[in-house]
């Protein structure tokens, strides 16, 4: 063989292990990560507007709940919009059939799961993946709808969980206290955290920490302590010091958040906001935000009570924005809601007060936020019932609430709003 043909088959060799190299490198998963306050995607700043999206992965599933049909319709249709980052739960925990609970569940007792809700979730992400979506997975629940706290202390002490719209919300919240001390209640949940974080998807044998269809895991949707007993306060950091210590452990390649309300959700004391977000591996600050839940709008005026919710909502958002920026933490409001007008739950009921709060909140993304999830995508559901009973459509309203109160459907004013600000956001 000659010098010359030597010389050029040898950089043919070269060329094509470079194009392979290449290649790899760009079918690598790109994960969002953050710096200096801002999120980083590709290698690029980055902001969004998404939704809430708690029940997607039922409609994934091939049992109870699913819908195939209506979830490749609500996907297709919220990355129609751009909307592209979808807040979801992982699954409820503990028998069906229990009043105000989601249902089907995943983990029917510690350990114990729906295999079909399970491949359920499997698919849901795979279908994030085909649309280039993405996912915050919350993994537990201060509140009844999914289980949660209440579950994992029957669970783990015997004592029965309490339902707040049967025994009240004041017992319901002293009852739930008691997680943040519970060891039995909390190493259930970190074993919960160990199997889901550390599965593998059955449909395309990918890792889910491989999987950029994750965004983020997350702790809780609205981990509260429930308490301002110093104690009970260090319970509650210290379980989520741990919880937080194995996802990251098992997976460091996706970001970790709490799901924390903020101030409202932190017994209104500032230090403790400070040490949820201080924990090791949080890489962003969650806020949500209710205000007629929390007195800044009525429900006999809200039209006449919107432009009072908008100025507290203003307070709240530069009030974390400061904190959040001395950490150096993106702040994300992933949960915020406003009823329809007259607050009537009713499809037919309009919704101008909402359009008009969202487009003020819209308006903040890029500004004091990084993202922004509204509660939450109704989509396509027609509901049968304003509450919610086993075999209804799912709506962006859970189980406890009233069906079509605070749930965006896919013929409300409000997608224009959406659709504009998705348009108008500055990357």
């Amino acid at each position: 063989m000659s010098a010359n043909i030597m010389k050029l088959t040898l950089n043919t060799v070269l060329g094509a292990c470079l194009a392979l190299a290449i290649s790899a490198c760009s079918a690598a998963p790109s994960f969002v990560s953050t710096r200096g306050g801002q999120f980083l995607k590709n290698g690029n700043p980055y902001t969004y507007i998404g939704t809430n999206f708690w029940y997607g992965p039922i409609l994934a599933s091939d049992g109870q709940g699913g819908d195939y049909a209506r979830l490749t319709r609500e996907l297709d249709t919220l990355k129609s919009l751009g909307v592209t980052n979808l807040r979801v739960l992982v699954g409820a925990d503990g028998p069906s059939g229990v009043f105000s609970r989601v249902e089907p569940t995943l983990q029917t007792a510690p350990g114990v799961y729906n295999d079909t809700l399970l491949t359920g979730l499997d698919r849901f992400l795979v279908e994030l993946g085909k649309r280039d979506m993405q996912a915050v997975l919350f993994l537990n629940n201060s509140w009844e709808w999914s289980g949660g706290y209440g579950q994992y202390l029957e669970w783990g002490t015997g004592e029965k969980a309490l339902i707040p719209l049967v025994d009240g919300y004041w017992p319901f919240m002293q009852q739930m206290r008691k997680f943040q001390t519970s060891t039995e209640a909390q190493q259930l949940f970190f074993n919960h955290v160990r199997a889901i974080v550390g599965r593998t998807n059955s449909l395309t044998g990918k890792p889910y920490k491989e999987d950029p269809a994750i965004f983020s895991w997350q702790i809780g949707n609205e981990p509260r302590c429930f308490s301002d007993d110093k104690q009970i306060q260090d319970g509650f950091i210290g379980w989520l010091t741990e919880a937080a210590r194995i996802i990251k452990e098992i997976d460091p390649n996706h970001m970790l958040s709490t799901g924390n309300e903020g101030w409202m959700g932190s017994e209104q004391d500032w230090d403790l906001v400070r040490r949820i977000n201080t924990i090791p591996g949080v890489d962003y600050m969650t806020i949500h935000i209710w205000p007629y839940n929390w007195s800044w709008a009525s429900a006999e005026d809200l039209e006449g009570t919107l432009d009072a919710a908008i100025g507290k909502t203003a307070e709240y958002l530069a009030q974390h924005a400061t904190l959040a920026q001395e950490l150096g933490l993106p702040l994300v409001c992933e949960e915020f809601g406003f009823p329809r007008d007259g607050f009537s739950p009713a499809m037919s009921a309009t919704t101008r007060a909402r359009d008009t709060y969202y487009k003020y909140l819209f308006s903040q993304v890029g500004e004091t936020l990084q993202g922004a999830n509204f509660w939450g995508w109704s989509g396509f559901a027609v509901p049968l019932h304003e509450q919610w009973e086993s075999g209804d459509p799912y709506t962006g309203d859970p189980a406890q609430e009233a069906q079509g109160l605070n749930g965006v459907y896919v013929t409300d004013t409000t997608v224009d709003i959406l659709k504009n600000a998705i348009q108008n956001l500055k990357q």
